[in-house]
């Protein structure tokens, strides 16, 4: 009994409770209040990572088969060719209702978002803004997944508050209303890129969604299908280079000739390097010239320490196809990392033979079909139109300042053509000569938008002059 009222060498009394409590470290007696607070340390730990695990959803890896039907595990979409009869995102979504997958659509023709549960549509809410078309923030419709969401983002490009963002790629987020940073509404009605839902409806999608969520975003205008007109061929289409030609409106196909055929493509390679730099890289950020950026090229422009904004970099790579801007370009993000991304995004919109290996064009190996950069033509059409339109020097400036450039050459006109809306010529001893252009076209007296493809040319302006006045002359309304 003395023994229990004594205590221990720390003062503590000695009982059975107290015995169960007991911890020896390096044959030295532990406190009890040190042992208490460890076990409910621990005991917190393990509550923590219970509730963690039981309020996670398991966000399903969807399997997709691409254009051969083969399974594709990876989250890259963009696997089915856009001139099949049936659309490709809407495949894609019945592929995902059929899997019983969660994911996110937003409908930017309709302008509704939607949230589907284990295959069901589980929430339906509208859509209030998104980016304007034809400007560099367009909404890009496409194939994504929820990379990082946030209930309080702070744009510091746009200098304005995005609540209960959810970033789906790059400068891209679906988010609420916008704020300034004392508070203040902005006004726009457009967004800056971004798809913007009403702060309430948007707190309910918010909270069933998790980071990995597919998300599915399209417009009808880019599926091509709601025009219902057709052409008639008066005459066979003539034999040619490797080539396609073919309404971005209608997907209708005015001939073609080997356009699955994997050919180098040269500097149409820089279609793709304008198209990852506007939609992850701010176009007004400086870059400042070193030797690594200085490159054999057309016209030379670029000397080490010069600054130049990103926008001038594009002008200087469509127009003249600078193999320096191409490096310039890449430097914020690293080569590669570009480099990834030009290869994900040839995925993301069906792509599936095509494969970059530099951001120029200079090496053999970027690699792909007629069929493929039409696809790539169709994107930028719909969707990046103001990239089409500054590889013709006809780019909205206004919001950005003064060009660095006023002599540039452009390389990619062709006189003869009088209503050229964009593309990108390409000439290399492995390529010969490759153009993507896109151009309206009268026919039966109306103005019609066509993606002119044409690779391994031994003269391609001429090839494309040949084929326009083909389509005028062969061609008509039923």
């Amino acid at each position: 009994m003395s023994n229990l009222l004594s205590g221990n060498e720390y003062g503590e009394p000695l009982n059975k409770r107290d015995d169960i409590l007991h911890i020896h470290f390096l044959n030295r007696h532990i406190p009890t209040w040190f042992s208490y607070a460890f076990l409910i340390i621990v005991t917190i730990f393990v509550v923590l990572l219970l509730l963690l695990f039981i309020g996670k959803k398991e966000v399903r890896n969807i399997v997709i088969a691409d254009a051969n039907g083969e399974r594709q595990d990876e989250f890259i979409y963009g696997s089915w060719p856009a001139l099949e009869n049936e659309d490709f995102f809407k495949k894609t979504k019945n592929k995902f209702i059929s899997q019983n997958a969660d994911f996110l659509e937003v409908d930017l023709s309709d302008m509704v978002i939607r949230y589907y549960e284990d295959g069901q549509l589980k929430i339906e809410k509208t859509v209030l803004h998104k980016g304007k078309e034809g400007s560099w923030w367009e909404t890009p419709a496409g194939l994504y997944n929820i990379k990082y969401k946030t209930k309080n983002h702070f744009s510091s490009f746009g200098q304005v508050n995005m609540p209960y963002s959810m970033q789906f790629q790059g400068n891209f987020f679906i988010h609420g209303p916008t704020t300034y940073p004392d508070g203040t509404p902005t006004s726009s009605d457009y967004s800056g890129g971004c798809i913007r839902v009403a702060l309430e409806d948007l707190k309910e999608i918010y909270a069933e969604v998790d980071v990995g969520t597919p998300l599915l975003v399209f417009e009808d205008s880019f599926n091509g299908n709601y025009e219902k007109k057709d052409y008639g061929n008066k005459f066979p289409v003539s034999e040619g280079a490797s080539y396609i030609v073919a309404d971005l409106e209608n997907n209708f196909v005015f001939a073609e000739k080997n356009s699955e055929e994997i050919k180098s493509i040269a500097s149409i390679t820089k279609l793709m390097t304008a198209l990852i730099a506007v939609e992850y890289i701010n176009i007004e950020k400086d870059v400042v010239v070193d030797e690594s950026m200085l490159a054999t090229t057309s016209i030379p422009r670029l000397k080490v320490n010069d600054s130049f904004k990103v926008i001038d970099l594009l002008s200087l790579l469509l127009l003249e196809s600078s193999n320096e801007a191409a490096l310039a370009i890449a430097n914020p993000l690293g080569k590669t990392v570009f480099l990834d991304l030009m290869n994900k995004k040839a995925k993301a919109i069906g792509m599936n033979k095509t494969k970059f290996a530099d951001t120029n064009g200079v090496l053999s190996e970027n690699k792909s079909t007629a069929q493929d950069l039409f696809y790539l033509a169709k994107y930028l059409y719909h969707n990046r139109s103001f990239i089409l339109h500054m590889s013709m020097g006809n780019e909205n400036r206004i919001a950005y300042g003064t060009p660095a450039f006023y002599d540039l050459n452009n390389l990619n006109e062709i006189s003869e053509l009088s209503d050229e809306i964009g593309g990108k010529i390409g000439i290399s001893s492995s390529a010969l000569e490759t153009m993507l252009l896109v151009t309206n076209v009268q026919i039966d007296n109306e103005s019609r938008p066509i993606a002119i493809v044409v690779l391994g040319s031994i003269d391609v302006k001429k090839d494309i002059v040949e084929i326009v006045n083909y389509i005028q002359n062969n061609f008509e309304f039923n």
